[in-house]
């Protein structure tokens, strides 16, 4: 995805203080920030095959 480029808010000096990002932009990090912690959570859960998830889905609901 592309990010927009950020301003910045400097002091006296020059020095970068604050951040400004479009509404989207800052959605779209939220969102990343929050699938990322997912990810940490459940790094160490067993992987399943998308065979073994096929045949789960269809000996409980009959689909896939």
């Amino acid at each position: 995805m592309a990010r927009n480029n950020p301003r910045f808010l400097v002091d006296e000096s020059g020095r970068k203080i604050s951040v400004v990002l479009a509404i989207n932009e800052y959605r779209q990090l939220t969102e990343d920030i929050q699938d990322l912690a997912i990810i940490a959570e459940r790094k160490n859960e067993s992987a399943e095959s998308i065979g073994e998830v096929k045949k789960r889905l269809l000996s409980c609901h009959g689909v896939i």
